[in-house]
Parts: C-alpha cells; structure tokens; sequence
C-alpha cells in the first residue's frame, strides 16, 4: 500500500529587509486534530551581499534532531552550487532548460529526469517526471507545495529545486 500524498508549507520572513533564503518548511496535518511539524529549515545571513551561504537542515523525524541535509553556496543571485550531502550540483544543471523560451527548468535526481514547469497563471508551478506524471505541485497564493508519494524518494530534490525556481522568480525576475 503506498503512502498519501503530503503538503508542505514554505514559511517566509514576512519583514521586509528579510532574505528570502531564510525560511521554514512545514509538513501539514492530513487530518485538523494535529499541528503542523516543522520539517525544514534554511538559513542564510543577513549580511546585505549577493553571496553567502544558505544551510538547509531536515528534522529527523525519530530523533527529532534537525541534521544538516545540504548547502546552497552562492557566489552571485544567480549562481550557485548546491550540495546534497556529499553530492555537488550547479544551479545551472538543477534549472537547466531545453530552448531559452522554455517554460521548464529540468532537473536529475535518484537516476530519474524530472522538470518543473511553469503554471499558465505565472505563478504556479508543476514537477513532472519523464513520464509526465505530476510529483509535485507548488500553489503561490498558499505557500504549499503538494508532494506525491512517488516525489517522497527525492523529497530534499523537490523542496530546494521548487525553493531556486522561486527564488529565479520573484529575486531575478524571470524564470
């Protein structure tokens, strides 16, 4: 028997100086009778530079710990290299684009190609994977991002390529 769908909820900063880079992700109840659990963190330092280093850490949920899951190493606002553990991947290879008025970024992860592809309203955005199967879906005006049991495998691929999608959106201004 597979596993629900789950959503998440990104929680930004709503000051206005705040770095977008530093946030929290929540998994949301499948039912009302129980809270929220914070799921992810991301920091960044306000340090007013382009650069800088976001950590993102995963709540381990039997220890309750948070460890480290990766890195985001920024040298500019739109370049970066990623690190998942021990992997390192470039910002232009987790939001690569077949033709430059692609409206999907592409990316790779467990073996798979996977793209994210932006909604009608230019907002929204969908993860299919090669079959065109949605893994993932993301809804601006709530801040959720509805995973699919098949997307819990690349579950740390999904929250930080859905993150640099929107952060190429609202911070760069184009997609």
């Amino acid at each position: 028997m597979s596993s629900p769908p789950f959503n998440l909820h990104f929680v930004f900063a709503s000051a206005i100086d705040a770095d977008m880079r530093t946030f929290k992700v929540n998994l949301l109840p499948s039912d009302s009778s129980t809270h929220s659990i914070e799921l992810y963190r991301f920091h960044h330092p306000v340090t007013g530079l382009t650069h800088g280093l976001t950590t993102f850490r995963r709540q381990n949920m039997a220890t309750n710990i948070f460890e480290t899951a990766g890195q985001i190493e920024w040298s500019s606002d739109h370049n970066a290299t990623i690190y998942f553990g021990l992997e390192e991947v470039h910002i232009r290879d987790i939001r690569k684009a077949k033709k430059s008025t692609s409206r999907s970024r592409r990316f790779k992860a467990g073996g798979s190609e996977y793209k994210w592809k932006l909604a009608s309203d230019l907002a929204d955005l969908v993860c299919v994977d090669s079959r065109g199967k949605t893994i993932a879906s993301w809804n601006q005006e709530q801040s959720n991002l509805h995973v699919s049991p098949k997307g819990e495998s690349i579950l740390d691929r999904l929250v930080v390529t859905c993150f640099l999608n929107l952060w190429a959106l609202r911070h760069l201004g184009q997609w």
